[in-house]
């Protein structure tokens, strides 16, 4: 898994979309989770269970896959990881 982006700034109220490769088909068996500074990574989002979860939506399928987060708020910031569950083991 691929996340080529290295930072966002985004002002608090706006949209903010992370992207996520592939280098095979994944189909849309893919999690995002999110670090806040100092603490563990936590789930946010299960692409296969439903692509909205509150304010965030994923979108895209197999290679390309993107989160979105609606009304971006302080506690957003952080480090955002992307982890497919297509096939073991499983891959950030």
């Amino acid at each position: 898994m691929t996340q080529t982006l290295e930072s966002l700034s985004v002002q608090q109220g706006d949209s903010a979309t992370i992207s996520c490769k592939a280098s095979s088909a994944i189909d849309d068996d893919l999690a995002w989770y999110h670090q806040k500074p100092g603490g563990a990574p936590k789930f946010i989002i299960n692409f296969n269970a439903g692509m909205t979860s509150g304010r965030y939506k994923g979108s895209g399928y197999d290679y390309d896959l993107h989160l979105t987060i609606s009304n971006v708020q302080a506690e957003d910031a952080g480090v955002y990881y992307c982890q497919q569950h297509e096939a073991t083991p499983y891959t950030w």
